[in-house]
């Protein structure tokens, strides 16, 4: 079911997309991390967050 309010959709897009991803693990970490919170490994990515289909 598709979320149709404005903001509840910007709150769950925000939860849903802006983290940052460890290189080694794999983890999640919050946008202000400098290192993973599981192994401790400075090399953090941001999420991919382009849309289109899969392939």
């Amino acid at each position: 079911m598709p979320i149709t309010d404005p903001l509840k959709k910007q709150i769950a897009q925000k939860a849903r997309l802006y983290f940052k991803v460890c290189f080694s693990c794999g983890a999640k970490n919050s946008m202000s991390a400098t290192r993973c919170r599981k192994c401790h490994n400075p090399y953090l990515r941001l999420k991919n967050r382009t849309l289109g289909i899969k392939k």
